[in-house]
C-alpha cells in the first residue's frame, strides 16, 4: 500500500516527460576513466566506447543554485519530486546495437517511463525507471532502460535488511580497493555531485550510512570491465544489472565472473569482505 507521504497521483505527472542531450564522446574522458578503472590501455578515438562508459558523458550539469541539499539537482525537474531522501542507482537493462565511436557526436534521449510506490520492510519506497536511447549519426546504437529507488531514512533501533550470500562458485575475480581517490574521481567524470560518494560528514552524519558509498554505475562498469579482461573478443550484446546490497570505502570488495558453457551468457558479481553479495548481472553475448 502506498505512503500517505507520496502523493503518487502528483509523482505520476512526470509520467512521458523527456529530455535530449548532445555530446561529444571526447577521447579525453574515454582515457581518463581508463586510468580510473586502472585499464591497460588507453582508448583511441575512432574505437568504440566500451561498454557502459557512456556514463560519463551526458551530463546534467545544472547551475550550482539549483542543487539540493544532497547535491544532485533539485527533485521536480526531469525527475518526479520523490520526497524521500536516499536516492540509489538500483539497477538497469541495457542493449547494445552498434558501437558508439569515440571521438563522434551523439544524442541521448530520455524518457520518464514507469513511477511506483509501495511500502517496504525498511519504509516507504518509490520506483523511478527511465528509458534512454542513445544514437549517433541518426542509428540506435543502445537503450537502458535505468531503476532509481528513492526510500526513507532507517527507523532508530529498526533491525537490519538480512544480507544475501554471493555464490561461491566464482572462476574469475579481481578485488577492488575503492579509496576516496577512485569515488571522488568517479563521481568528477560523471560530474554526479551526490554526496553520499565523497561527503563523509553527510553520508554518515545525515544518512547514517557507515562510510562513503561505492557508485552503482561504477560497480556496474567495473563488472563488465572484468568480462573485458577476461573474453577481450567478446561482443556485449545485453547487460542486466542490479545492486542488492551497498559497498562502502571502509573496505575491499570483489568482482567475480563465472561464464555458462556455452560460453554465451557470463554471471556477474560483486561482493563485500563477508561473501555479501551487493550487486549481480548477466552479460549476454553475441
Amino acid at each position: 500500500m502506498a505512503s500517505p507521504d507520496l502523493d503518487l497521483t502528483l509523482l505520476r505527472q512526470w509520467l512521458d516527460k523527456s529530455e535530449t542531450r548532445h555530446d561529444h564522446l571526447h577521447p579525453a574522458m574515454a582515457s581518463a576513466l581508463a586510468a580510473t578503472l586502472d585499464g591497460p590501455r588507453q582508448p583511441l578515438a575512432g574505437e568504440g566506447l566500451p561498454p557502459l562508459w557512456h556514463w560519463i558523458y551526458f551530463w546534467n550539469a545544472c547551475r550550482q543554485s539549483e542543487t539540493g541539499p544532497d547535491g544532485h539537482p533539485l527533485r521536480g525537474g526531469f525527475l518526479p519530486p520523490v520526497p524521500l531522501p536516499r536516492r540509489m542507482w538500483a539497477g538497469g537493462r541495457l542493449r547494445f546495437m552498434a558501437p558508439l565511436p569515440i571521438g563522434m557526436e551523439a544524442s541521448k534521449h530520455s524518457r520518464v517511463a514507469s513511477i511506483d510506490v509501495k511500502q517496504g520492510r525498511s519504509g516507504a519506497l518509490a520506483f523511478v525507471t527511465v528509458h534512454h536511447t542513445i544514437s549517433h549519426a541518426g542509428q540506435t546504437c543502445l537503450t537502458e532502460e535505468h531503476d532509481i529507488v528513492y526510500r526513507d531514512l532507517p527507523q532508530a533501533g529498526a533491525a537490519p535488511v538480512p544480507a544475501k550470500a554471493a555464490p561461491t562458485d566464482a572462476l574469475w575475480s579481481r578485488r577492488i580497493v575503492p579509496d576516496p581517490v577512485l569515488l571522488f574521481r568517479y563521481s568528477a567524470l560523471t560530474f554526479n555531485g551526490h554526496r553520499i560518494h565523497y561527503d563523509r560528514s553527510y553520508v554518515t552524519g545525515v544518512e547514517g550510512y557507515p562510510g562513503l558509498i561505492v557508485h552503482g554505475p561504477l560497480i556496474a562498469t567495473l563488472l563488465a570491465d572484468l568480462l573485458a579482461r577476461q573474453m577481450p573478443q567478446a561482443v556485449l550484446r545485453a547487460f542486466d544489472f542490479r545492486a542488492v546490497g551497498s559497498l562502502f570505502d571502509t573496505e575491499a570488495f570483489t568482482l567475480c565472473g563465472k561464464p555458462s558453457a556455452d560460453g554465451r551468457r557470463v554471471a556477474l558479481w560483486a561482493q563485500n569482505e563477508r561473501g555479501e553479495l551487493a550487486m549481480q548481472a548477466e552479460a549476454t553475448l553475441e
